[in-house]
């Protein structure tokens, strides 16, 4: 389940952002805000849920 605050990974390989990933902001009527942060920009995109796939954090040993 994709829930605010969840790291996603962009899964459609016809999107621009294929591969990139980011962190959900808003859930809402089957779509999901998702901020992508890097270096000198930030860009909110809205997605799909079906587009997305959630990443597994790694915590430090």
């Amino acid at each position: 389940m994709i829930l605010p605050g969840a790291t996603v990974r962009v899964s459609n390989t016809d999107d621009t952002y294929y591969r990139f990933e980011g962190m959900v902001q808003r859930v809402s009527d089957g779509k999901a805000a998702v901020l992508f942060e890097g270096g000198n920009w930030d860009k909110l995109v809205t997605f799909q849920l079906s587009e997305l796939e959630e990443v597994k954090v790694k915590g430090k040993k």
